[in-house]
């Protein structure tokens, strides 16, 4: 038995050329791929935040920037530790040089930013992974649909001008077809633009919250270690 009626959009698609089923199949993939990111991407950032907010507050509480190291190297899977611990690397290695005290502080202020900046820059590259696919799914789904659609449409008049006959009966199949193109690619664009501007707006939040501890993390370094002070 038949449960779709012969005017479905099952049997339109069914119905449709070759190069409009090409064009679908492609859009297929890139919708189910969407879908996929902003599932994943929906559970990495709600997970990314909530270890940030937990560990910048074990970093704040710990008693010295030593401890406050410690406690976010137990948690593992930390986004604050690989931050800190370049910087650390790095205060390690200006410690063992022979500079004027002046010089080092200068040195070092600027060397331990510059490290720390590049760790969040490298945090923000891997969460961001993925998210280039659905500006280009947003940006290209539309005329990936408008070409199945144009080329559905050049189809029907060739059929036009075979069967010499230009009733609608003749003519809106085809363009029906065709059209379903243009809406697929459209069900594809919107979601991806809409996921990609609002995974923009957490990464924007999640980087001020990285900013945040860097700063904090300097602080503590240029309070705690002597070395890292001014001297007139």
């Amino acid at each position: 038995m038949d449960f779709l009626p012969q005017t479905g959009i099952w049997t339109m698609i069914a119905n449709a050329t070759l190069m409009v089923k090409v064009v679908m199949v492609i859009l297929l993939f890139m919708s189910v791929t969407t879908w996929s990111i902003i599932i994943f991407k929906a559970i990495a950032f709600g997970r990314f935040k909530s270890r940030i907010r937990a560990h910048l507050r074990l970093f704040e509480t710990a008693s010295d920037l030593v401890t406050g190291m410690k406690l976010l190297k137990e948690n593992p899977g930390s986004p604050l530790y690989p931050i800190g611990y370049g910087a650390v690397l790095e205060i390690q290695k200006l410690e063992q040089t022979k500079l004027h005290p002046n010089l080092k502080f200068r040195v070092a202020e600027d060397n331990v930013r510059r490290v720390l900046k590049q760790g969040v820059s490298s945090q923000l590259k891997v969460l961001s992974g993925s998210l280039p696919f659905l500006a280009t799914c947003g940006s290209s789904a539309p005329f990936i649909g408008l070409f199945g659609t144009v080329w559905g449409i050049m189809h029907s008049f060739h059929s036009i001008g075979l069967q010499k006959s230009a009733s609608l009966a003749t003519v809106a199949p085809g363009i029906s077809e065709a059209l379903i193109a243009t809406a697929i690619g459209l069900a594809v664009a919107i979601p991806a633009t809409m996921a990609y501007n609002y995974f923009l707006g957490q990464l924007n939040a999640i980087q001020t919250e990285l900013v945040n501890f860097a700063g904090t993390f300097l602080n503590r370094a240029q309070r705690e270690l002597p070395w890292m002070k001014r001297e007139n």
